[in-house]
């Protein structure tokens, strides 16, 4: 793994994980509806276009990849959500951009937020994750292969520029 990537180092986030509840908010976002079970995640893209996802253990119900997610717990926000459940699953510290989608579940929906990394690296991802992988748009359709995260790679080509999803595009920061 090299020691940097698009300019931002890959090295360990050394943060306290105690922080998560203190965090402000960083993007503006719809309301959240009142009582629903909640998720929250990210999908995270690098400046030359590649996205970040993970490889559940075991391939975690069914999965073979996915976008960083997780349960709304311990009375977090769903930005805090996103931010811990990405860090945890990737070992990436990420910045939110924007919201970017919402997915209705069984019992709730899931709130994605499209983000870039700051700092972290993959070799400190933890135990629900197998892999970390970072690949071009076009690879999304052959590696996700549950509709909700087809939905999602959906939602980010709608949102980014004309050219992203072939790699002409570069993103800046």
């Amino acid at each position: 793994m090299p020691d940097v990537l698009n300019g931002v180092p890959l090295t360990p986030w050394t943060e306290p994980p105690g922080l998560w509840a203190s965090l402000p908010a960083q993007v503006r976002e719809p309301p959240r509806p009142p009582r629903m079970a909640v998720a929250a995640g990210t999908v995270v893209v690098e400046p030359d276009g590649r996205v970040w996802l993970v490889a559940p253990t075991n391939g975690y119900s069914g999965y073979r990849a996915t976008f960083p997610k997780g349960r709304v717990e311990g009375g977090l926000s769903l930005q805090a959500c996103a931010l811990k459940e990405t860090f945890e699953e990737t070992g990436l510290w990420v910045e939110l951009l924007c919201h970017l989608v919402d997915l209705p579940r069984s019992k709730g929906f899931a709130r994605y937020y499209l983000a870039r990394r700051r700092s972290g690296t993959p070799a400190a991802m933890g135990w629900e994750s197998q892999a970390v992988l970072l690949v071009p748009p076009g690879a999304l359709g052959e590696l996700l292969n549950k509709d909700r995260d087809l939905t999602i790679a959906e939602a980010l080509r709608k949102r980014l520029p004309a050219g992203w999803a072939t790699g002409k595009v570069e993103l800046g920061r």
